[in-house]
């Protein structure tokens, strides 16, 4: 079977190196080219278009955004021109709004469609360490398990639906943010009574909050490491407009997605905008004191 994989980021590029690790075929395509030769020396099979990448058996794709989904598979025809039949996975994280038109375009169009968002940072990827999400048809979800399988840790199926795929990682997302938010105040305070940062991380990510994510972001704010960005804080802030979005769409309000909307401005308004997400501590640990 070959694996098609559209977008090839810092994600991307991990779950496709996974995937040849596990002795997979994998077609690859990227915007920029670079990726695309990196991993033809480890294995993979370079695309010249993306329509050549439909010509998998099963297609993946994880590009960073709507806009970019919608240049790369709508715009370009690419989808349209896309043979019957053939399943698309979709593991970026993008709007409820555009996760409901993509559902119904490729069922007008005769295409499979799983909405499969995952959980996890580069490193874990390329692991097979993901979580995730998967909601579409069931015919279709039964198709992509065994890929899905191969990337991830756990699946975790989410009905026929795929927007509730969407809006479980926007949420997912939203309490990641909440956390680092947390962490950076929580820091702030422990260092006004002498309590340095890595003894107060280290303390709480081991007993009361001893998840991957107080671990992993803890272990970053603590030793102030937000470059190279793992996940950017750029994402972070689309991540979180698109929650506010589809909080909005449904009459709701998040005043803890507006302050972190707030602080991610902040942070990206500075002259380095190549932070990790993490960063996001520094902007809440300056507000806690003041500055």
């Amino acid at each position: 079977m070959t694996i098609g994989f559209i977008g090839l980021g810092a994600m991307g590029a991990a779950m496709a190196r996974n995937l040849l690790a596990k002795g997979e075929t994998v077609l690859v395509w990227n915007r920029s080219r670079a990726i695309v030769d990196a991993l033809a020396a480890e294995g993979a099979t370079p695309a010249a278009t993306v329509d050549e990448v439909f010509g998998a058996d099963i297609v993946l794709s994880m590009l960073a955004h709507d806009a970019a989904m919608r240049e790369v598979l709508i715009d370009s025809g690419a989808l349209a021109r896309a043979r019957k039949g053939v399943l698309h996975v979709n593991h970026a994280t993008i709007s409820t709004a555009f996760a409901a038109e993509l559902a119904a375009l490729h069922a007008e169009l005769g295409l499979g469609y799983v909405a499969a968002p995952v959980f996890g940072r580069p490193p874990v990827a390329q692991a097979g360490g993901l979580n995730v999400l998967a909601a579409g048809a069931p015919e279709a979800v039964a198709s992509a398990l065994p890929t899905l399988e191969t990337l991830a840790a756990k699946v975790w199926p989410l009905g026929e639906d795929p927007v509730r795929a969407n809006a479980l990682k926007l949420a997912g997302n939203f309490m990641i943010v909440s956390a680092i938010e947390a962490m950076g105040e929580a820091v702030a305070l422990g260092e006004a009574y002498g309590v340095e940062a890595p003894d107060l991380l280290e303390m709480l990510s081991s007993t009361l909050f001893a998840a991957p994510i107080y671990k992993i972001y803890g272990g970053m704010i603590a030793e102030r490491r937000y470059s190279p960005p793992g996940f950017g804080a750029a994402l972070g802030l689309k991540d979180v407009r698109l929650v506010l979005d589809a909080a909005e769409a449904k009459g709701l309000s998040m005043p803890l997605a507006d302050l972190a909307e707030a602080s991610l401005e902040m942070l990206l308004g500075g002259e380095d905008k190549d932070l990790d997400l993490a960063a996001l501590a520094e902007v809440a640990r300056a507000r806690v004191e003041g500055r």
